[in-house]
């Protein structure tokens, strides 16, 4: 047991270091949030497919059906293509902590997505964890807004990290779903390496309707694509499934509520950014709200 609730809070950790290494590289080079996606696919894709053919060849479970192939191609685009992309453009205009705050929204969206879509009944408590989020997120943003006031894209690049929760959700909603009927691990390898397909699909139209596709010479830029990439995607997603199998999902998802004050304190510590009142009691009351809704059986993710 100890050793899960280890393993998971270490893969947390290392979650929440994606918002520092994308900022870090945005102020380091002149990279753009397509390219930098671009190297963290590319250095994960052999993982993936390494992950993928294994559990091809271990597998006792029946072939894939087109319509189940369908619904891991979109959910994939969704959750691993959409949603991260408007996270890293988001990125260049808001501040890491504020990134993560409102990313942790999409457990509440997914809560009222399986309300209207599929008839589910909120609940008191439910209701009680939507409230305490929503408000620490009021509280946190103004106060953001106050520290940040200089800032002419504020608005559009929260809009953008919103777009990213709201669609996330979307996928964990749908994730819900099929992983009823395929394992997690195959559902999630194979809807990572369609997300993969689709980044890269971007990057080339852009480089053919621009006249060039290359990648940037830099080499931090590509110490940051690897960071991005192991540090920050591959070794936290295994450590956490392996974290949730060893203790369950609502405990995994208690200790992944650690991902926003991690964010906030590498932050503060290595990007320069302040620590600020209504931030800290946001984020308090966000994490309560997070954890209502995992103790209700929500399953909580680390999301892009």
């Amino acid at each position: 047991m100890l050793a899960g609730f280890v393993i998971s809070f270490t893969g947390a950790i290392l979650f929440s270091t994606k918002a520092i290494i994308i900022k870090k590289a945005f102020q380091a080079t002149s990279v753009d949030a397509l390219t930098l996606l671009t190297l963290r696919m590319l250095f994960s894709l052999p993982f993936y497919l390494v992950a993928a053919l294994w559990g091809w060849r271990t597998s006792s479970a029946p072939r894939m059906t087109t319509r189940q192939w369908i619904w891991v191609a979109v959910l994939g685009i969704l959750g691993y293509y959409f949603s991260s992309y408007f996270d890293f453009v988001g990125l260049q205009y808001i501040s890491a902590g504020l990134e993560r705050l409102i990313l942790f929204l999409y457990p509440s969206f997914a809560v009222l997505i399986n309300a209207v879509a599929f008839r589910q009944r909120i609940n008191r408590v439910q209701v009680w964890a939507l409230v305490l989020t929503y408000t620490g997120i009021g509280i946190a943003y103004f106060g953001e807004l106050r520290v940040d006031v200089g800032n002419p894209n504020f608005y559009w690049g929260s809009f953008l990290v919103f777009l990213c929760a709201i669609i996330y959700a979307f996928y964990l909603a749908g994730m819900g779903s099929i992983v009823k009927v395929l394992p997690p691990a195959k559902f999630t390898t194979y809807s990572m390496l369609v997300a993969v397909l689709a980044v890269f699909l971007h990057f080339l139209a852009r480089g053919l309707a621009n006249g060039h596709l290359s990648l940037p010479p830099d080499h931090r830029l590509w110490m940051y694509g690897i960071l991005l990439a192991l540090l920050a995607t591959v070794i936290p997603s295994f450590m956490l499934s392996a974290g949730m199998k060893r203790i369950g999902a609502n405990n995994a998802a208690i200790v992944t509520s650690i991902g926003p004050v991690s964010t906030i304190l590498q932050a503060h510590f290595i990007l320069g950014d302040p620590i600020f009142a209504e931030q800290v009691i946001g984020t308090l009351l966000v994490i309560a709200g997070v954890l209502l809704t995992g103790w209700k059986g929500m399953p909580v993710q680390n999301p892009t």
